[in-house]
């Protein structure tokens, strides 16, 4: 819904509102009635200031489109944006001047604009500023009232930009720079200020927002194979370059033609495949034909060559109840491209797509680039078969067919039960999922022949393809905790307690590390963790998300959001908690030390001071070993049951 004529014109400070046209945010709490000022601008802190910038080699070469980074602070009287290009090694500073940057976006308005958040905010603010809209009525629609910006003004679809926001979905930009070890300080400028701003606070926000936009380019540094993929779509399938603004969700269903169909009313209408040969686990067949389960909270426990499984709308799960560990002739059997192959043999693809050769034509033409070993090449061709199924499911695309998704994944189930089904009493199921299976036969060549006879008789008859990993040795807690050896060496590690950890996910890594080590190398845990020095390998981050008002810790409330946590032997340290109010009670974030202190200043290069207890982190490796891997630490085999 947009806003009417109206609302427009208050947006723009030229009339009030009369009562009872305002919008009410739908929130349970009713947020602080805001009453909108407006200031002369001789009381305002004025700036247009351009820097040449030196550094940013990373971004001479590769890039077909200039980048503007950029992020906007936004306050009652004031607003201010910080604009870093590295291609042009530049960075401009405006503040509460329309004009500046008004001629900044002619200039650059056919380069590529990135922020983090941007698509939802920092877009919305620019435009705002271009329209004559107040900034600060625009941040309240969005971040209060939670608007979708374009709701608010049908001319901002009137100004291009061609945004390409490299955000994550679950956290925001303050989490990533602890992750990656950086100043994680708020600035001490509240944002609700009901008066301009000093010169001096205008400075704090200014060095504040730099540091965002700086941090902004680090995280796409470390996720720049997003921005290429992007740029690949574009270029591959000769897009328009506003497409870069797009989810490459919504790229596919471009690139597909979908066009949506309203209210088919057949989602449960569904169709299985005429080839499955299940006889002696028909029952799993014949629930998912009886309507009385059309519903996607249903599932079905039932135990497949002697492994519990759980089938449903969702995919197959199976594994044995205990962890285990095991060494001998094992192999990761995995279904090739088993989604995107199954819509193309049995025409489960969306039926929105009107040219339904064109999706076998992507197919085809990544087999043809994986098989030249052409990785970088096939990246677009891969994206559009991985997001095609969800598309499917995503009631807001174009693309939207759940009857077609809900073909694919129970008929993608059904047939991995068949192969399954065939493979009992040649082969010991060590887990199924989506699109696999890891399985262990007799450690001799006619076991390993006979099972691949087995999957070859159902490749023929599924038209589907296998692949064949073969590995020596496999850890596993459970279907989404496990860590296998390759016959290589390499290590194949899934779950949040021993997947490899990165910049942007570094939470708690010495624990992983230690985790791994102890099972892959029997070091113990103690020795891992003592022989570290790297602070920042002992980081928890937590943030206080915005059903809470404050974070707490030693008795004092915290105006801080994004803090990084660790286990302190002064036993003054409290924990760390979060309340929803000055008065209300206090809750401890959860896997955080009983006794903790914080350090939100820059650790990458910082070394582990005495006060940390490292003991609190040998506890915890020891605990998660023992709840999720079923490991006697104390007795002499890794596993004793």
């Amino acid at each position: 819904m947009l806003l009417d004529s109206d609302e427009v014109s208050y947006m723009k400070g030229e009339k009030r509102l009369q009562a009872g046209i305002d919008k009410k945010p739908e929130k349970k709490v009713e947020p602080k009635k805001i009453i909108y000022r407006t200031f002369d601008p001789e009381d305002l802190v004025h700036m247009n200031r351009t820097f040449e910038l030196e550094g940013y080699e990373d971004f001479d070469k590769g890039y077909s489109y200039s980048i503007n980074f950029y992020d906007f602070e936004v306050f009652m009287g004031d607003w201010m944006v910080v604009i870093i290009n590295p291609v042009q090694k530049t960075k401009r500073i405006i503040v509460n001047d329309s004009e500046a940057l008004q001629e900044y976006y002619k200039v650059h308005k056919k380069e590529i604009w990135c922020g983090y958040n941007s698509r939802n905010y920092d877009t919305f603010i620019l435009k705002s500023i271009l329209v004559g809209l107040n900034p600060k009525k625009v941040n309240d629609m969005i971040i209060v009232h939670g608007m979708s910006g374009w709701q608010i003004s049908e001319e901002f679809r009137d100004i291009p930009l061609y945004n390409f926001d490299i955000s994550t979905k679950i956290q925001g930009l303050k989490q990533l720079e602890a992750f990656m070890g950086n100043n994680i300080k708020e600035t001490s400028v509240p944002f609700d200020i009901e008066r301009p701003l000093t010169k001096a606070e205008v400075k704090e926000t200014i060095k504040y927002c730099m540091h965002d936009v700086e941090q902004t380019i680090e995280v796409f540094r470390r996720r720049k194979a997003e921005y290429d993929a992007q740029m690949d779509l574009i270029s591959t399938f000769d897009l328009p370059l506003r497409n870069v603004s797009s989810t490459q969700a919504q790229l596919t269903a471009k690139i597909l033609g979908c066009e949506r169909v309203h209210d088919r009313n057949d989602e449960f209408d569904l169709q299985i495949v005429p080839i499955l040969k299940i006889k002696k686990y028909k029952a799993i067949l014949d629930w998912f034909k009886n309507p009385a389960n059309y519903n996607y909270k249903n599932s079905l426990e039932e135990e497949i060559c002697g492994v519990p499984h759980v089938f449903g709308w969702g995919g197959i799960h199976g594994c044995p109840e205990k962890p285990l560990h095991i060494k001998g002739r094992l192999f990761h059997v995995d279904v090739t491209s088993y989604y995107p192959s199954i819509m193309i043999e049995y025409d489960f693809l969306t039926r929105n797509c009107k040219d339904k050769k064109k999706f076998k034509q992507i197919y085809d033409k990544r087999v043809e680039l994986k098989r030249a070993g052409k990785k970088k090449e096939q990246a677009p061709y891969k994206i559009i078969l991985n997001s095609t199924y969800g598309i499917c499911k995503d009631k807001y695309s174009s693309a939207y067919d759940p009857r077609q998704a809900n073909n694919v994944c129970i008929n993608g189930q059904l047939m991995l039960l068949d192969l399954l089904e065939h493979l009992e009493g040649y082969a010991d199921i060590i887990q199924s999922n989506t699109d696999g299976i890891i399985l262990q036969v007799a450690d001799n060549d006619n076991a390993e022949k006979k099972m691949r006879e087995i999957c070859q008789e159902w490749i023929d008859r599924t038209k589907m393809g296998l692949g064949f990993d073969e590995i020596s040795e496999i850890w596993q807690g459970d279907v989404n905790n496990y860590i296998f050896r390759f016959t290589s060496g390499k290590l194949e590690r899934k779950g949040a307690y021993v997947k490899e950890l990165d910049e942007l996910d570094n939470d708690l890594p010495i624990v992983n590390e230690a985790i791994v080590k102890y099972l892959t190398e029997d070091i113990l845990p103690r020795e891992t963790i003592e022989n570290c020095n790297q602070l920042i390998k002992f980081q928890k981050i937590v943030k206080v998300s915005s059903s809470y008002l404050y974070g707490w810790h030693n008795n004092e409330f915290l105006s801080d959001k994004t803090f990084r946590v660790f286990a302190s032997k002064n036993k003054s340290d409290g924990y760390i908690g979060k309340c929803k109010s000055e008065g209300a009670t206090i809750e401890k974030f959860a896997n955080t030390p009983e006794h903790c202190f914080i350090e939100n200043d820059d650790v990458r290069s910082a070394d582990v001071p005495a006060t940390l207890d490292k003991n609190w982190y040998i506890d915890l490796a020891e605990k998660r070993i023992v709840e999720k891997f079923g490991i006697d630490l104390n007795s002499d085999s890794l596993f004793d049951f």
